[in-house]
């Protein structure tokens, strides 16, 4: 495909996510319709479509219209690319500018990229850096790998994605992160990943992960699993530790033992959990805020219900929790919101309704300071 059919086929996609569709959802029925299409133009037209809605509502200012056509536009004269090469209407080109797209003249002060009404919440959550949060959504998100220490170390397993042409650099601070900076999708078909040296994980929970609580022979319980990715990071730190995972829906968990076993760790997978545990780890069901450069249509489609009734699970999830920690053990409340609805707000309800808890320390990170929005608050039972 030539550099103007991938913008036509990205105005399609962008046209059915904007009626409703979800993005993986509509870049997936092109995708099928499209046999024509090597992988490096599927990538190519995903990465079209996932930087037009991080920067939806600027680059329809850019382009003209909030549509397909419009974003692309936009995109175009943000990236400062011949308007007349692209838009040529020559083979599967889309058609040339009419007169009144030409004629739009961007306005000065360009939107920040946020729903209107998530705007308060936003600004009264990030205070000063709430512009800048909302800028840097606009930016890829990085590929974060964490480096299983249960089996190798950090610069071993950045030796063994380099011998495969995987680039990475080790963060400062927790060298067994490591940034992928040349060829992040290779990763999932590298020796390392499939022997279990590296896990794909953000750097935000990462860090999370590695300040919590853990000795050995600690029973840890997963509350929410999901994936399994936590369970997995901490496993590599303390093997000698029990990890249980569970999740409301099960089936979110069904990757979870083929890499627990690619990764060496025993997880025992249970569907109602039993007895007390020393920690236990509540990464709720959150609006995702803090993950929007990587799920860009989510921004567009999250309601002020919705957002409610989050909420409202996020406080019925950590009371049924509560009562299975010891005396002395930990809550690790997680979210990858940067809200504080969802954040200091729900944990302050959860101490108000449960006083033999008190609050050990909370942290948060945002793109400005590490990887994805991510907030932790870890509590102790003191009764």
């Amino acid at each position: 495909m030539t550099p103007a059919a991938r913008v036509s086929a990205a105005i399609s996609v962008l046209d059915q996510v904007l009626s409703g569709m979800p993005a993986e959802q509509a870049l997936l029925r092109w995708s099928r319709g499209s046999r024509f299409a090597g992988s490096g133009d599927r990538a190519a037209v995903r990465d079209l479509v996932f930087g037009a809605l991080r920067q939806r509502d600027s680059l329809a200012a850019i382009g003209g219209s909030l549509d397909g056509r419009g974003l692309m536009i936009g995109h175009a004269r943000q990236t400062q690319q011949p308007l007349g090469s692209i838009f040529s209407g020559e083979g599967h080109a889309p058609q040339p500018l009419s007169a009144d797209e030409a004629a739009v003249t961007p306005p000065a002060d360009l939107p920040d990229d946020l729903p209107d009404w998530v705007r308060p919440q936003w600004e009264a959550s990030l205070g000063d850096n709430a512009r800048a949060v909302a800028a840097a959504m606009a930016d890829r998100a990085p590929v974060w790998l964490r480096v299983n220490l249960a089996l190798t170390d950090p610069v071993k397993a950045a030796q063994s994605l380099a011998d495969e042409g995987i680039l990475t650099e080790a963060f400062a601070d927790l060298p067994s992160a490591l940034r992928v900076t040349q060829n992040e999708r290779l990763v999932g078909r590298s020796a390392a990943y499939r022997d279990g040296l590296v896990e794909l994980q953000d750097l935000s929970p990462q860090l999370a992960c590695a300040s919590l609580p853990l000795r050995a022979d600690d029973r840890v319980l997963d509350y929410c699993a999901g994936g399994g990715g936590k369970t997995l990071a901490l496993a590599a730190r303390q093997p000698k530790a029990r990890f249980v995972a569970h999740d409301a829906l099960p089936a979110r968990m069904g990757d979870l033992p083929e890499r627990a076993e690619r990764s060496g760790a025993p997880v025992r997978i249970v569907r109602k959990p039993e007895g007390t545990f020393d920690l236990v780890v509540a990464d709720v069901p959150c609006s995702g805020t803090g993950t929007w450069r990587r799920t860009p249509d989510a921004k567009w489609r999250l309601t002020p219900e919705q957002l409610t009734r989050l909420t409202e699970v996020q406080a019925e999830i950590i009371d049924q929790v509560a009562r299975l920690i010891r005396v002395g053990g930990h809550l690790a409340y997680m979210t990858c919101s940067v809200l504080d609805s969802e954040n200091a707000a729900q944990v302050a309800g959860f101490l108000e309704r449960h006083p033999g808890f008190s609050l050990e320390t909370d942290q948060s990170w945002t793109p400005l300071t590490a990887g994805d929005g991510f907030y932790m608050a870890v509590l102790v039972r003191n009764a």
